[in-house]
């Protein structure tokens, strides 16, 4: 994407790091929020961090969660084109992928981030749930992992309510996934990115289906 540098992955620190304990007040004052198997995070490497989809402010909730770590999130192209978003969006590591489409630039740059040891965020739906509960993966998550021989970490966005002052939400990581265990052969088959995908949307569904913490 024009305007956008893929040659090299850079953590902005500063301005990320103060951002974050910001979210975290404004967020903490808006909604009754609550993370779950935190301690499952690995503290260092690279790996992906892959969840369902329900909210723009989705990236916010599970980066408070990560409180040690950066993570660079995929986010649609089109917000790049505002230029306060993308002003923001690039001073806290999110870059712009083309939807629905062969981006080889971002998939290029987003193996570059898990391979230089940072943690990659992807939504594997690729849009926003309409009715709150998780829907059909796209593959590039298999895509990705399958390149990069990353571990993936699942994480679900519980809330089935309006979002209003004081509605629950329960951001829960699991167990991480190791990359063995996610199909691929060395044949490489089409079809195993395709099934990588649906098994990580699966155990991505399987944290939603506990519901909130209690």
């Amino acid at each position: 994407m024009k305007g956008f540098d893929y040659s090299n992955v850079k953590e902005e620190e500063a301005l990320y790091d103060k951002l974050r304990p910001l979210g975290k007040k404004i967020i903490n004052g808006m909604y009754d929020i609550n993370y779950i198997g935190t301690e499952n995070i690995p503290e260092e490497g690279g790996f992906i961090i892959a969840s369902n989809h329900i909210r723009a402010f989705d990236p916010v909730y599970i980066a408070i969660g990560v409180e040690k770590r950066q993570i660079h999130f995929m986010a649609k192209k089109e917000l790049f084109e505002i230029p306060v978003v993308k002003t923001l969006f690039k001073k806290a590591n999110a870059f712009p992928i083309v939807r629905g489409g062969s981006d080889k630039e971002a998939i290029d740059y987003a193996e570059r981030v898990v391979r230089e040891g940072h943690i990659l965020g992807i939504f594997p739906e690729g849009t926003r749930s309409k009715d709150y509960k998780p829907a059909r993966a796209r593959s590039g998550i298999g895509l990705i992992a399958k390149e990069t021989k990353a571990d993936i970490l699942p994480v679900s966005i519980y809330n089935c309510d309006e979002m209003k002052k004081g509605t629950k939400l329960t951001i829960r990581f699991g167990e991480l996934i190791p990359y063995e265990k996610l199909g691929f052969t060395e044949e490489g088959a089409r079809e195993e990115v395709k099934n990588c995908a649906k098994f990580v949307m699966s155990e991505i569904v399987k944290l939603w289906g506990m519901g909130h913490c209690e």
